[in-house]
């Protein structure tokens, strides 16, 4: 009781009519673009968190007196 290849076929021929060609290319080009730039961002947040505790452990294991590779780069 779901809609058939078809009604689908129909449906699509009509918003084609309607909207034309390129604006639908446009519009599925948008879609891409932001889906692509979410994804994108979900895997920079999920890799901060470690990059930081990376970071925070490498600072904790030089011991006084010695410089880290960061601070030598600013000599």
């Amino acid at each position: 009781m779901g809609i058939s290849i078809w009604q689908l076929v129909i449906i699509l021929l009509i918003v084609l009519l309607l909207f034309g060609a390129k604006r639908l290319r446009n519009v599925g080009s948008d879609l891409g673009s932001a889906i692509k730039g979410f994804k994108e961002a979900v895997n920079e947040g999920e890799s901060k968190p470690d990059e930081q505790a990376r970071l925070k452990r490498e600072e904790a294991e030089v011991p006084e007196g010695e410089t880290t590779h960061k601070e030598k780069d600013k000599a």
